[in-house]
């Protein structure tokens, strides 16, 4: 079946209980009283088996590689548009992630182009959901996109997707520590999905200690370049730091430290991505 033919009878009845529910659904999440995200999480669950308890293709196979439901998906707009005063746009939105579950779910086996195009469907809704005020269904969006990519063996899309995951998982946080420290561990290593970043820190730490040693210390610049960096990859002894005054002493063994843990968050996040650990 292709989006330009007629949908079959099947299709459509299951098309009008998804966006039914949807609409409902889409009811309870800005009310006032909604519930937490986590609580119409478990009412999503809920709505998905609903429909899934009468999803009873007529055949287990279907003709070429398009989804059950591109139309519910094509129908999605922009978060942009989710404004609209009939809130048709955030019904759209969960109506096509009703329906993806429904297909990811469902009996109906996906090959390797549905399990791609299912997961850019995926992708799509996760950047949809988080500025709808809903990160938590984004984390789930963006689980899935992961879980059919890895399926394909794509590993760049599934630390796409991760990435993608742990940035709607920090908007779950509550606001203070938490979400800062996220937030930190985002800006330093994009969550262990980009290790290089770190590469520019240590540049930063580098030159930060060789500025406050040179402060310090008033050695020559070339001495307190050296004494830095060799500082940073080794810890320096008694005998090096002689002519330094105890706060250069101090520093230097500051940096070591700070090194260290670098260097080693560094290689330990390197090693997890080239060989997938």
């Amino acid at each position: 079946m292709t989006e330009q033919e007629p949908r079959s009878e099947f299709v459509e009845s299951t098309t009008t209980r998804i966006l039914r529910r949807a609409a409902k659904y889409a009811d309870e999440t800005y009310r006032d009283s909604a519930p937490g995200e986590y609580a119409l999480l478990d009412g999503l669950n809920a709505d998905v088996e609903a429909v899934l308890g009468r999803y009873h293709p007529p055949s287990p196979w279907r003709r070429g590689d398009s989804l059950v439901f591109a139309h519910l998906y094509a129908d999605a707009r922009d978060v942009t548009a989710a404004t609209d005063e009939d809130g048709r746009a955030v019904v759209d939105v969960i109506a096509a992630l009703l329906a993806a579950e429904v297909e990811f779910r469902g009996p109906l086996r996906l090959s390797h182009t549905q399990n791609t195009l299912l997961a850019q469907v995926y992708e799509r809704l996760g950047a949809q959901l988080r500025p709808l005020g809903l990160p938590a269904h984004a984390v789930l969006s963006f689980g899935r996109a992961a879980t059919l990519h890895r399926l394909n063996e794509d590993m760049d899309a599934v630390d796409r997707c991760g990435l993608l995951q742990a940035r709607a998982r920090r908007q779950t946080k509550p606001r203070g520590l938490p979400r800062v420290g996220s937030l930190l561990s985002d800006l330093l290593c994009g969550y262990g999905y980009k290790p290089f970043r770190l590469l520019g820190w240590i540049a930063v730490q580098l030159a930060v200690f060789s500025v406050a040693l040179q402060l310090l210390s008033q050695e020559p610049l070339g001495d307190t370049l050296y004494l830095s960096m060799t500082s940073y990859l080794n810890p320096m002894g008694l005998g090096d730091t002689g002519t330094l005054a105890d706060g250069g002493r101090a520093l230097l063994a500051t940096e070591s430290w700070v090194g260290t843990v670098s260097l080693s968050v560094f290689f330990a996040l390197l090693v997890r991505r080239w060989f997938r650990l």
